[in-house]
């Protein structure tokens, strides 16, 4: 029968973890405690205090309600990327985009020169294909 540890007791190594079918070199299993690679609490937002721990000599625990508002932050800014990412992939977004992006060089008075200058160069040589057509 297997012995469950106390939360608050010190981990204790228990052999090697096997870290993609090979053992890892350097790495514990872990009892009573959290096991090689996952993160403690401390590495979390909020540290030791999540779980009621001595924090600077005060003993602490973290509140429901900033736990549900972080996750609600969580939620929103995941939501947030991926509106981003579904908008970055839409063909009628990445239409819209470039439309603008036209609108906005149209506006710059070189390229409105340039533009014209194209327009009366196909308007001229259109116009001596013409009149040669004609004169034939």
């Amino acid at each position: 029968m297997r012995e469950m540890a106390d939360k608050d007791s010190p981990a204790q190594p228990s052999g090697t973890v096997a870290v993609n079918g090979r053992a890892a070199a350097g790495e514990v299993g872990v009892t009573g405690g959290h096991a090689a690679g996952h993160r403690s609490a401390k590495d979390h937002p909020g540290g030791a205090a999540a779980e009621g721990k001595a924090v600077n000599g005060k003993v602490a625990k973290r509140d429901s309600d900033e736990i549900v508002a972080e996750i609600e932050r969580t939620r929103q800014n995941l939501a947030r990327t991926i509106d981003t990412l579904a908008d970055r992939v839409s063909p009628s977004s990445n239409m819209r985009r470039l439309r603008e992006q036209v609108a906005e060089q149209m506006a710059k008075p070189e390229v409105q020169l340039a533009a014209l200058a194209v327009g009366l160069a196909v308007t001229g040589i259109v116009i001596l294909r013409i009149w040669g057509r004609r004169r034939a």
